[in-house]
């Protein structure tokens, strides 16, 4: 990873994606398992944080710190562009030191809204 680098990920949940997260984590309050007027559920804000675990995953990054902010819920059916913007590397031993600043959106009707923004630390 160099400093400036951008890298996305795209994804759309379905309603199997937040069953199956209800299971494993057992977050499986009514909002996300019980459809809405529409046939949507609301997605687990740390199934949408997944998205960056993605991405670092993709590039070995073993994160240290991951801050969340949740800004908009996310239901299925909803596309998510994940852009992770790698700010400062460095080496410290021998391992490279990373930090990045995450933004996940979906569309809207001018421009993206912004459902979270995320820092990430961590080691290569």
């Amino acid at each position: 990873m160099e400093e400036g680098e951008t890298y996305t990920h795209e994804r759309t949940f379905t309603r199997e994606d937040v069953l199956q997260f209800a299971d494993l984590t057992g977050d499986d309050q009514p909002r996300h398992t019980d459809p809405d007027e529409e046939g949507r559920v609301l997605v687990q804000g740390l199934l949408t944080g997944s998205l960056l675990t993605k991405i670092g995953g993709d590039h070995e990054v073993l994160s240290r710190r991951m801050d969340l902010h949740f800004s908009k819920p996310v239901y299925t059916g909803q596309p998510l562009t994940c852009r992770w913007t790698t700010e400062h590397v460095d080496t410290r031993g021998e391992h490279t030191y990373v930090e990045a600043a995450v933004v996940v959106e979906r569309p809207g009707e001018s421009t993206p809204d912004v459902v979270l923004e995320a820092t990430v630390e961590g080691y290569v």
